[in-house]
């Protein structure tokens, strides 16, 4: 029998967690109820999507369960925030500010705002570590801005930002700050109250979850418009039968989390380091992207100079790792992350991004970093002689 590859992709999605699994099935067969329907099986139903409401709001930090509004994932989170905030906030004006390293789901709805709603967007641009700069930000604000956006952890790079910083210009002037939080809330590290932001995007497959259900934190008392209007469903935000069985394995992923039940992030950051040294050591001018210090604890972005980074990957069946953000696949254009840091298109298409998990192991490591030491040099290229 095949081993399977030594999973380094944590970043693209996590494996479902058993007791997550456990949670859900009874949802998926005996307790099949609509939790709109008023007879005991709509009660079951509907009891169960409050205690996994309870459950996201506690892991984000929110004041009441009533923050949070299940979504399909991270990208309706992202659209719903975005531009349902913009929109209800249309009679104070049409500016909004983001950064040049967000997620392609952040940037499509402003996208969808400049195109269709005839809003302005300022992108920000970020230094070297992907950090952009809460200055920066507050100069591109002007008296009709009603929206910032700026991820909290960014997706291929791990770099974490400055939020409440950040929330600190935009509060007084009466901004709404959203923040896609689906890399970080699975590492235990977002807080909307420390972090003053209004609006929080959040997907259960990043914190060993199932896929297809999300959510998107609303600060109370925010006004945003729905886009997906019809049962009433979500207080109005967003209409349609809820996934009974998904906020199920959302709430059991969340509650994973806060019971402390669940390998910490600092272990994880030190099998990163592990790997992280191990490379450097053994791989002449490879380099880490991202910030040094704050960054996601399972991140780890590495350039190899002169080495194609899928060809790498291609010789590398023992390992699942990714290029980039499991979202460009396909894309031969150089991600946008790395090219805003300053990477050239040669050394963005020569990076690879390992991301471990709570499930990676230290014999997981040392396997791996075997495997891309050996192959590295077996691609590197040959010295020309004088």
């Amino acid at each position: 029998m095949t081993s399977r590859p030594i999973y380094l992709d944590h970043q693209a999605t996590t494996p479902l967690d058993e007791r997550v699994l456990r949670e859900m099935l009874p949802f998926l067969t005996s307790e099949y109820g609509n939790p709109s329907s008023p007879h005991a099986y709509g009660r079951v139903a509907a009891g169960a999507v409050r205690a996994a409401r309870r459950r996201v709001a506690e892991l984000v930090g929110a004041k009441s369960d009533l923050e949070v509004v299940f979504t399909s994932g991270a990208t309706e989170a992202d659209h719903l925030a975005i531009v349902g905030a913009s929109l209800a906030a249309r009679p104070r004006g049409g500016h909004l500010v983001t950064t040049a390293i967000e997620h392609k789901a952040v940037l499509a709805a402003c996208r969808r705002l400049v195109d269709h709603h005839g809003y302005t967007l300022t992108r920000v641009g970020v230094d070297r570590h992907g950090c952009v700069h809460p200055a920066d930000i507050a100069a591109a604000l002007t008296p009709h801005t009603v929206l910032v956006s700026v991820m909290h952890a960014n997706n291929e790079i791990g770099t974490l930002q400055r939020l409440a910083a950040i929330a600190e210009i935009t509060t007084p002037r009466g901004i709404v700050l959203h923040t896609d939080a689906a890399q970080s809330a699975g590492c235990g590290l977002l807080d909307v109250e420390e972090l003053g932001v209004d609006l929080a995007s959040l997907s259960a497959h990043k914190l060993h979850g199932p896929k297809g259900i999300g959510a998107l934190y609303v600060r109370g008392g925010l006004r945003i418009t729905a886009q997906q209007t019809g049962g009433g469903q979500e207080r109005g935000l967003r209409a349609g039968t809820p996934n009974v069985p998904a906020i199920v394995g959302f709430g059991a992923a969340a509650h994973l989390i806060t019971a402390d039940v669940v390998l910490p992030p600092t272990c994880i950051r030190a099998l990163r380091d592990r790997l992280q040294d191990r490379l450097l050591s053994a791989i002449p001018g490879a380099g880490v992207n991202g910030h040094p210090h704050r960054r996601l604890p399972g991140n780890l972005s590495l350039t190899l100079p002169g080495i194609e980074a899928a060809d790498l990957l291609d010789r590398l069946p023992g390992i699942a790792a990714s290029t980039g953000s499991a979202c460009n696949t396909g894309s031969g254009e150089p991600s946008h992350v790395l090219t805003a840091i300053g990477l050239t298109r040669a050394q963005a298409r020569a990076t690879l991004r390992f991301s471990l998990g709570r499930t990676t192991t230290a014999t997981d490591v040392d396997q791996a970093a075997r495997l891309i030491i050996r192959t590295a040099h077996a691609l590197a290229p040959t010295p020309s002689k004088a």
